[in-house]
């Protein structure tokens, strides 16, 4: 099921024994388009503090729900690897984070989650310890703010087309499917799907994302993937393959 990205966020958030605070941001794998975390605001419980819940903490994410519940403990959460209030997050930081949930890394085995296409629950009274072992030599993360990215230009072969406003993301892989881009007069004002397999690269720099389309195929297309009412008509890789 595709789904919203920015309409989770400020939505509640609840441990398997209480509340947590709300969502804030996720941090998504710019190769994989994988939403690798969903950064949580304690709000008073922990003062301050960001907290990462990776999407094996979660059995089911649906945007219609009241709160979204993480499968762990206050404790689990309160003791785990702290962070930062901003990206880079490194790569030793999430071996020392996979190792206290005691969790498949998902960097290590060649499919979007380490060994499978899906992340797997993890029981909220699941004994956290650390693993000591041998690790192959892991690459550098690559994580981005989905809320950092939004706004970024869109520029097509042959020119730019609008802003990135939002995200699809799919709610069993955590996979991001499409990018929700506000054409703006180009194209009468609407929202249209660009599937992330048609991105070649983002630059930070410029707060540019570069696909690999032309207008013309957009503007064929769009039609077709014009979001409407925070849903879509159909998966824009129907009509760009």
């Amino acid at each position: 099921m595709l789904q919203n990205i920015k309409n989770f966020y400020g939505k509640s958030l609840g441990a398997s024994d209480g509340e947590i605070g709300h969502v804030k941001d996720f941090y998504f794998d710019d190769d994989s388009w994988a939403v690798r975390y969903v950064v949580a605001d304690t709000g008073t419980w922990l003062a301050g503090r960001l907290v990462l819940l990776s999407p094996h903490a979660f059995s089911r994410f649906d945007q219609g729900a009241a709160r979204v519940h993480a499968n762990l403990t206050r404790r689990q959460i309160e003791k785990g690897p702290p962070i930062g209030s901003h990206l880079p997050v490194s790569r030793q930081y999430e071996e020392e984070y996979y190792s206290y949930y005691g969790l498949p890394e998902y960097w290590q085995g060649g499919q979007m989650w380490g060994m499978g296409g899906f992340p797997v629950v993890v029981p909220p009274a699941a004994k956290v310890e650390a693993k000591n072992r041998a690790r192959e030599k892991a690459g550098e993360a690559h994580l981005r703010s989905a809320r950092a990215v939004t706004g970024y230009h869109i520029q097509t072969v042959d020119g730019a087309i609008g802003d990135v406003s939002d995200f699809m993301l799919d709610s069993e892989s955590w996979a991001i499917r499409d990018l929700v881009v506000e054409a703006g007069h180009w194209f009468s004002g609407k929202e249209i799907l660009i599937p992330t397999g048609k991105v070649e690269r983002i630059s930070y720099e410029d707060s540019t994302v570069f696909v690999s389309l032309t207008k013309a195929d957009i503007e064929r297309t769009g039609e077709n993937e014009v979001v409407q009412a925070g849903g879509m008509v159909s998966g824009a890789a129907d009509f760009f393959d």
